[in-house]
């Protein structure tokens, strides 16, 4: 990510949005990190609406399979947990 002093940044503001449409920019003011300028692409794709776990399941290459699992129908152990009668 490239640096940009904030009274750069003012002066070059074409060229940094320029520099921004391939990689996010870092804008300092003194020297400490202030801001960062994205392309419209990139903060849309950060930004975007997600889909749902159901929506993300049902677009998956496995929706519709159907699973043949048996389960075990015996009885559980008995178990001990050592506490007093």
């Amino acid at each position: 990510m490239r640096r940009w002093g904030a009274d750069r940044a003012r002066a070059r503001f074409s060229e940094l949005l320029r520099e921004a449409e391939d990689a996010p920019q870092l804008v300092t003011v003194r020297g400490r990190p202030t801001a960062v300028v994205l392309s419209t692409r990139t903060y849309e794709r950060l930004t975007g609406r997600k889909p749902s776990l159901v929506e993300f399941l049902n677009a998956s290459p496995l929706a519709g399979v159907r699973l043949e699992l048996d389960r075990d129908r015996s009885f559980p152990r008995e178990v001990c947990l050592g506490l007093p009668d």
